[in-house]
């Protein structure tokens, strides 16, 4: 009788774990993955890595819900569909509950694909979300959605405004007509289409546990159109009651819905200036419509705290802000690499932005350069950069003012800029209230760098070789418990057989409570794979992620950058046949690191500290240095890295972090193969890394990639030398300046207006010091050189005439009394 038993336990077990998709098992149970997404324990695993180690529950895919697309603005209204899951004939409603609160409304198509529609939120990242199939009654599957910033969406799941500029002047000086607004009809399955205004304010008092968000909807534009991709209209003034809202958006959905039904499947423009639907009194003279928007605009930032005052300065120069990217990144309105369309910073090739919001006032910093390198600043030139009250990427914890992506920074920053600048000719009201920063303050970002076989460049520029087997402590740094750790793996010859030297294969981070981010090489030579806690993320729709307390950009195929919210940054790519890591940490992490990259505080002879505080020389051979490498291994407790197929665990999991059997090779054990030491001497010239990679693998292309790295990193850490700054200099009052450099070196030229002369230098120089050789002079009126010259040849020309009145006065007596001796 106990074997019938048995198998009946074991059928009753394969039962409870058949995938489908009703109400599923109760919560918790060990054998399935019903609530249980994330979880390793149990007979079963629902955790990420199960699928390589193939220990997942059977109904891993049905409770653990991948979807596609994964992504869509945060302006919600994306449909999107489960995969994996199907359920033929559906008996209730499906409900998807995102952020535990807010629910919308799924179906079941035709084919028995289930779907959801993301909602509309104040906010970007990924966003956990629910399913329940059992109309409410019960949550047990989940999933994550990635809500991104409208501007990051493709064009196709947008509605298009037609000659945007028009929609944005309209009602200004001859910017009238019929606006035209168009869209994919094949992105909307419906006969028939609704467009719809919607609105967006902040209210309550700002800075305050009042102030809050809040997009609403306004109007229709029209109902019950044909979803033809195409709409043509000419704009009439709002009603009274709808004219407070100057920023929205418009959004296009099935007329099936009612006006203003939330988070429905729709198509959203983006969101601009609603200068067409503004009211008569704008119309009949926007001028001054918009002058007194700007002085009420002027009057509230009076009254609202100095956000200024904690942003940081701008780098000096075009290549400190491209090299600093762990604290500034490309402004997608002004760049460099995309033809430099400066709309708003004309002279400007290349501007950047702050990555991090500031701490109290979630604001932002911009920094805007010419293609000389220079910084571009609002007192010199419109087109200089300016800082944000609300940063335009939004910050954490989001959806609260102004922390609100896109939209607070459109409030407050770019809505004012039409009053002031585009509609109004007041735009140095606007520039006062939103100066750019100079660079006096500002410190480059520390740079350390791994590469090749593998070679280390430390913060203070100590370099060495390591070619350990295992898993190693690249960074530590407990100012903000911040840890970077690699694995490394040894390579293989061309024939085949295993390399006596290693390389980076994998690269993690985390800091503090953050994400952990792992960067490897994985399905083939060249290719990138990035995991986020474990779960191997795709970039197919997105190549900007924001993440808890990090963001992420993969822009590149073959590179990956990590942005982390102390300013630090990681950049990790492919170099040949291995992973090349760069690590930027800014001033304040001086005396605060250890492990691989070294100790950064400006002194190279203490950088090779061992665990227990004691330090290598830097003059200690290459054996002594892989004893201070192995020293620094992972220890199990503390990994980062991911273990997700059995080669990894039983190779790095169960095994010692730092293989004791692994023989490398060490630089002065190579010996160069005669076939290739012409080659390898042409192509490595006097790099070092170059060489010992040749001969260590035998590869040129290995050795080439090695010193391509190199000089990446020794061209950044020339982009990234200090530069000092005098400030900014001002024109003397009625008079000009020439020059808008005001770094070491920089010499600006004074000049005076017609009718004032120069009293002072004609030019001043920045010092090494950071001071000016000579202050700014002054002109003084009616002293010019022409005024001067004027006089002086005035005053001859009366002297002359004097002179010549005096001879004829003379000549004439004397002929009078000529005339008065004669008979």
């Amino acid at each position: 009788m106990k074997l019938p038993l048995l198998l009946w336990a074991l059928l009753l077990l394969l039962l409870a774990t058949v995938p489908g998709p009703g109400p599923g098992p109760a919560a918790g149970a060990k054998g399935t993955c019903s609530h249980r997404c994330g979880d390793r324990d149990g007979l079963c695993s629902c955790h990420p890595t199960c699928s390589g180690l193939n220990t997942c529950c059977s109904d891993f895919r049905d409770f653990c819900l991948e979807i596609s697309p994964y992504s869509g603005s945060m302006m919600g209204g994306k449909d999107f569909v489960v995969q994996h899951l199907n359920w033929f004939n559906p008996t209730d409603g499906v409900i998807c509950r995102f952020k535990e609160s807010i629910q919308t409304l799924g179906h079941v198509d035709s084919s028995g694909h289930v779907h959801c529609v993301s909602p509309l939120l104040y906010e970007t990242g990924r966003i956990p979300f629910t399913l329940s199939m059992d109309n409410g009654r019960s949550f047990p599957r989940s999933g994550t959605w990635l809500a991104v910033h409208p501007s990051k969406v493709s064009e196709t799941e947008k509605s298009q405004l037609v000659n945007e500029t028009q929609w944005q002047y309209y009602g200004t000086a001859d910017t009238t007509g019929n606006l035209t607004l168009t869209w994919q009809a094949s992105a909307l399955p419906t006969e028939t289409v609704t467009i719809e205004l919607w609105g967006y304010e902040e209210t309550g008092k700002p800075y305050s546990g009042e102030w809050t968000a809040k997009w609403s909807y306004l109007y229709p534009l029209v109902t019950n159109i044909p979803n033809s991709g195409f709409f043509t209209f000419t704009p009439k003034p709002a009603p009274q009651k709808y004219q407070r809202w100057e920023v929205g958006a418009l959004r296009i959905i099935n007329s099936k819905y009612y006006a203003g039904e939330k988070d429905v499947h729709a198509l959203w423009s983006n969101e601009h200036a609603l200068a067409w639907h503004l009211g008569d009194d704008f119309q009949e003279d926007p001028v001054a419509w918009a002058r007194a928007q700007c002085l009420a605009w002027e009057e509230l930032e009076d009254q609202l705290p100095n956000f200024l005052e904690e942003l940081p300065d701008c780098p000096c120069t075009l290549a400190q802000a491209q090299a600093d990217s762990g604290r500034f990144q490309t402004d997608y309105g002004c760049d460099i690499e995309r033809g430099s369309v400066c709309t708003y910073h004309p002279g400007a090739v290349h501007c950047v932005r702050s990555v991090q919001a500031s701490p109290r006032y979630a604001s932002g910093q911009q920094c805007c350069y010419t293609a000389a390198g220079t910084q571009l600043l609002t007192a010199d030139s419109t087109g200089g950069s300016t800082p944000d009250r609300g940063h335009d990427w939004g910050a954490p914890p989001f959806r609260t003012p102004p922390r609100v992506p896109g939209l607070s920074h459109w409030l407050y920053d770019v809505i004012s800029f039409y009053h002031c600048c585009l509609w109004a000719p007041d735009c140095s009201r606007y520039m006062r209230r939103r100066p750019s920063s100079d660079c006096r303050s500002y410190r480059p970002p520390r740079l350390a760098s791994a590469f090749g076989d593998p070679h280390f460049i430390t913060f203070d520029g100590a370099n060495f070789t390591f070619n350990g087997r295992g898993e190693y402590v690249l960074l530590e740094a407990t100012l903000t418990n911040l840890r970077v750790q690699g694995r490394a793996e040894p390579g293989t010859t061309p024939e085949g057989t295993r390399d006596r030297g290693t390389g980076l294969t994998a690269v993690a981070v985390q800091e503090g409570n953050s994400d952990v981010v792992e960067v490897r090489l994985a399905g083939g030579a060249g290719v990138l794979q990035v995991l986020l806690n474990q779960e191997v993320l795709s970039f197919t729709e997105q190549s900007w992620m924001d993440l808890n307390g990090m963001f992420l950009s993969a822009a590149a195929g073959d590179s990956v950058s990590i942005m982390l919210s102390s300013g630090a940054g990681l950049e990790v790519s492919v170099q040949g046949p291995f992973l090349s890591v760069a690590v930027l940490l800014p001033e304040k992490f001086l005396t605060h690191t250890r492990g691989l990259l070294g100790t950064l505080n400006d002194d190279p002879t203490d950088d090779f500290t061992l665990r227990n505080g004691k330090v290598l020389p830097l003059s200690s051979s290459s054996r002594e240095l892989f004893r201070f490498g192995a020293d620094w291994a992972v220890e199990n407790a503390s990994s980062l890295l991911t273990y997700d197929s059995w080669f990894l665990v039983n190779n790095f999991l169960y095994q010692p972090k730092h293989d004791h059997t692994f023989q490398p090779l060490f630089p002065e054990e190579t010996t160069p193969n005669p076939s290739q030491e012409t080659e390898a001497a042409e192509l490595c010239g006097d790099n070092h890394f170059c060489r010992f990679d040749v001969m260590a693998t035998g590869s040129l292309s290995v050795g080439n990639a090695t010193r391509m790295a190199h000089q990446w990193h020794q061209h950044r850490v020339q982009s990234l030398k200090p530069v000092r700054s005098c400030g900014w200099l001002a024109p003397p009052p009625n008079g000009l300046k020439e020059g808008i450099s005001y770094l070491m070196g920089s010499t600006v030229h004074f000049h005076c207006n017609s009718g004032y002369s120069l009293v002072g230098a004609e030019a001043s120089t920045c010092q090494a010091d950071g001071t000016w050789s000579r202050p700014t002079p002054v002109c003084q009126p009616g002293r010019s050189y022409a005024v001067l010259l004027s006089i002086i040849f005035g005053g001859l020309a009366v002297v002359a005439l004097v002179a010549l009145v005096y001879v004829l006065l003379r000549r004439r007596k004397s002929n009078m009394a000529s005339w008065g001796s004669q008979p």
